[in-house]
């Protein structure tokens, strides 16, 4: 019995995993490795909105790299059309295949 109240013995003895704890774990583990967004000063943001401008009057392409969690996604178009109220443009990756796109959600433009 003294082995046990010597130290940590009686919390050493006693420890138990519930699989609550286990799935506690894991989620936390996953939360890690997740990334959060970057901060955008206003003059990033200025300079987005003018390539993305210069890439719809142009019609020239650019790579737009959207935010993502576990890892950022790149994607290569030409902007067609921006809505400002909105705060999104429409992306055409090729001939037939576009979509809108959050401002909000765009890291970089390159």
């Amino acid at each position: 019995m003294r082995k046990k109240l010597e130290g940590n013995g009686l919390w050493e003895s006693s420890r138990m995993m519930l699989v609550e704890h286990k799935q506690r774990i894991l989620e936390d583990a996953r939360c890690a490795l997740l990334q959060t967004k970057p901060d955008l000063d206003p003059q990033e943001q200025e300079e987005f909105e003018r390539m993305l401008a210069r890439s719809m009057e142009e019609h020239s392409a650019i790579t737009v790299t959207l935010f993502d969690p576990q890892k950022n996604r790149q994607y290569r178009g030409i902007v067609m059309k921006v809505d400002r109220q909105l705060r999104r443009i429409k992306f055409r990756w090729s001939e037939d295949d576009w979509d809108w796109i959050n401002l909000d959600e765009i890291v970089s433009v390159t």
